[in-house]
């Protein structure tokens, strides 16, 4: 079951995809990791789903990982009289904190936390952006504003604040329910929605504590001025571009792609890339040039995954959808101007005996031309540390931990395999072989590079570097 790629692929489950016989047509066409929206479906069809692929997972041999996306906040004006209103650029009007059936003068907006935050010259984006207007004025339980670009405002949309930092909990009372809920059944990574600043990721570690990764969704500009500590206290990272396209120009969305790719490579954090990379394949069996391209410009970047959302949670063409990006990322990653690039990006060394160890391990199996780097690893961190360096040869992660096993779907580069503990050197070179020979990645002659902290089993301590020459035996 070896990839022949190295990032991965996180795919949505939805109703197109969410039958055992669909989930494992998915996986054998190429998905690392499932994501659950928890912002659709009941608890029991996630359920339901999750036994589904955990039954997969032993059926097929491989770790698979299971990621839960929580909802988060949702910011919606209220019910408009008629169901919706136009309104014209340059026009003036108010939104109230009370109040129901809302015109011009009255358009509910039910959120206290937004009339205690917002402040003139701020703006408010309606339905993903389609109407923008501009504060003039406030009161306490109502805001004048100016039309800056027209539109219509409909019931229940949607209302973004890209300049107002609200004093908000990124977990609602749903969340809270959803996570004790996906902690019980078990899930590998927690998607946090609307993370305004490092609180919001202490928030979430005090409930989730080490049963789950945190993932932290970056969708908000708020975040992106403390990105680095956000990144620091998170697990891995989401560059969530659907929302955060709405809050930042959009011209400013690559940039900050490959920015937040960076930072996270630099801390040694997976980072998925999100939001509509194959979008046009949720009606259409092939994608257009220009979104082949934009998962190609995120493999190119060094991101450890890109995900898949409505392509194949509710489209006519999950199946074809996956396997087109796993074309891509193939394609990309064998262009020979792909590790050129990689490099020219490569965010330098950490001056630590562990960083140390592990972009030497990268070195030398390049040199070498290795069969592959073999990582024995606690936590994940040694292969995390050997995929920070993007090698060209495969990284093999074994270790003794099922849920690292699962978390390590994420990791650029890392085919994970779970194996008893190692005790002795000895025993540390045998299963090194033994391993890379049972999973297709090495045969009886070459070299592989074995990294491993001593003493075994004991997390943080990479600092033993080991070339093997294979002879031909057995």
């Amino acid at each position: 079951m070896r990839r022949h790629r190295r990032a991965k692929i996180v795919a949505t489950v939805g109703p197109a995809s969410n039958s055992p016989e669909m989930l494992k047509t998915l996986f054998l066409a190429g998905v690392d990791t499932f994501r659950l929206n928890f912002s659709h479906g009941t608890h029991d069809d996630h359920a339901k789903v999750h036994r589904a692929i955990r039954e997969l997972e032993a059926e097929v041999g491989r770790p698979i990982g299971i990621l839960q996306d929580l909802q988060g906040p949702k910011i919606r004006v209220g019910t408009i009289r008629d169901g919706k209103i136009a309104v014209s650029t340059g026009e003036q009007i108010r939104f109230v904190l009370n109040g129901s059936e809302g015109d011009k003068r009255s358009i509910p907006l039910p959120h206290p936390e937004i009339f205690a935050a917002i402040m003139p010259g701020h703006h408010l984006l309606i339905d993903d952006g389609r109407v923008r207007l501009e504060v003039t004025e406030l009161g306490d339980d109502w805001i004048e504003a100016r039309v800056v670009i027209g539109g219509t405002i409909s019931n229940r949309k949607g209302v973004n604040l890209p300049g107002t930092v609200l004093d908000l909990s990124p977990l609602t009372a749903k969340d809270r329910a959803d996570l004790a809920f996906g902690l019980e059944l078990g899930v590998d990574w927690v998607a946090m929605s609307f993370v305004q600043k490092p609180g919001d990721i202490i928030e979430g570690r005090g409930l989730i504590g080490d049963r789950a990764g945190i993932m932290a969704k970056i969708e908000k500009p708020q975040a992106l001025e403390r990105i680095d500590d956000i990144i620091r206290l998170s697990d891995a990272v989401m560059v969530a571009r659907g929302d955060l396209g709405v809050e930042i120009p959009h011209e400013d969305v690559p940039g900050r792609q490959k920015e937040l790719v960076r930072a996270c490579r630099l801390a040694v954090k997976p980072v998925i890339v999100a939001t509509q990379m194959l979008d046009s394949m949720v009606s259409a069996p092939t994608p257009t040039r220009a979104e082949a391209s934009d998962v190609a410009t995120a493999i190119y970047d060094g991101a450890d995954a890109v995900m898949l959302s409505a392509e194949s949670a509710s489209g006519q063409y999950p199946i074809e959808a996956v396997t087109m990006m796993d074309r891509i990322i193939r394609s990309t990653e064998q262009h020979k101007l792909y590790h050129s690039l990689i490099q020219a990006t490569h965010p330098g060394e950490e001056h630590s005996p562990p960083h140390a160890v592990a972009a030497a391990a990268a070195d030398l199996a390049n040199s070498l031309h290795s069969s592959a780097i073999v990582a024995f690893t606690s936590s994940g961190t040694t292969a995390a540390r050997i995929a920070r360096k993007r090698p060209e040869v495969p990284i093999l992660a074994i270790t003794p931990d099922k849920a690292v096993s699962r978390r390590l779907c994420l990791l650029w580069g890392a085919h994970s395999v779970l194996s008893d503990d190692i005790r002795t050197y000895e025993e540390m070179v045998d299963r090194a072989i033994s391993t890379a020979r049972a999973e297709e990645f090495a045969g009886r002659t070459g070299t592989m590079v074995v990294v491993a902290g001593i003493p075994f089993a004991q997390a943080g301590t990479t600092n033993n570097l080991r070339v093997i020459q294979m002879d031909g035996k057995a």
